[in-house]
């Protein structure tokens, strides 16, 4: 009998802020496992996603979106984990902020692949191949790989692509997993999903939300008390809404993707928390 070589490893996604990192984990992994918004700084933690087929198992880190004047010591926290690091970039355009994390990148030595995200955005794509020629001077990237990861183009590719730079090692999480966090964690994120995608400028992104118990009673019903907590009283009437209204909705809508994420069905009430220190 032939034996069966294991491949297993961490690939790290980078960039700024609202460059389409979560939405490329999310498609990798074919699963949702991190929230996304057009708003900037909607990942607030290094999130894994985890995929096993066959014999391959790769665990992407989805890091929150580097700003200008931050260090990101977590860069070389997990440096020594990487196998690969998938830069995402936007579009058909390089920015300062593009620049200066490529620069943190190049003191990795870590092999690296160029993503081009949202390449349809471009209207004349006639303008793609000498921004592709432009960046490939800029560092030895291993791939320059364009992509548009809300419409699935050339995801495949780009999975093809990671899989030879996968080691060969055992796999580290049970064949089912598909994320570290709780069930708990994923459901907060949720509710926070809904409520920063629909309050439009109105309010800072920065709200929290705590789940104040779940209990699951006799017949098997789920249900859910979430706090969300904001800085302030005005945000608090923004998160609520005329006669509860907004509240109403973020509720109907997080428990309809919680309850088709966990096939279960939830009873989900949300209460609105002024943050004291």
């Amino acid at each position: 009998m032939n034996k069966i070589d294991y491949y297993c490893g961490y690939i790290g996604i980078f960039g700024k802020q609202n460059v389409g990192k979560s939405t490329i984990l999310n498609k990798l992994i074919e699963n949702k496992v991190s929230i996304t918004s057009r708003k900037p700084g909607t990942t607030q933690k290094n999130i894994l996603g985890i995929q096993t087929k066959k014999n391959y198992q790769i665990i992407y880190i989805d890091t929150p979106g580097m700003k200008l004047k931050e260090k990101n010591n977590y860069m070389l926290r997990i440096n020594n984990k990487l196998s690969l690091i998938l830069f995402v970039v936007n579009k058909n355009t390089w920015s300062k902020l593009d620049e200066l994390i490529l620069n943190k990148i190049q003191k990795l030595f870590t092999s690296t692949i160029l993503v081009i995200n949202k390449i349809d955005c471009i209207t004349q794509k006639i303008k793609l191949l000498p921004y592709i020629e432009q960046v490939r001077k800029k560092h030895n990237f291993m791939e320059i790989i364009p992509i548009s990861a809300k419409f699935r183009k050339n995801i495949d590719i780009l999975s093809q692509k990671i899989k030879e730079y996968i080691p060969k090692s055992k796999h580290l999480f049970p064949k089912k997993c598909i994320t570290n966090v709780s069930s708990e964690f994923i459901i907060t994120e949720i509710i926070r999903e809904k409520i920063i995608r629909l309050v439009g400028k109105e309010l800072p992104y920065l709200i929290k939300i705590k789940i104040n118990s779940y209990k699951i009673d006799q017949c098997h019903k789920n249900y859910i008390d979430a706090f969300v907590i904001v800085k302030n009283n005005r945000h608090k009437k923004i998160i609520i809404g005329k006669n509860g209204e907004k509240i109403k909705l973020y509720g109907i809508k997080a428990r309809k993707e919680i309850e088709k994420k966990f096939n279960k069905s939830i009873y989900l009430k949300l209460w609105v928390k002024i943050y004291k220190k």
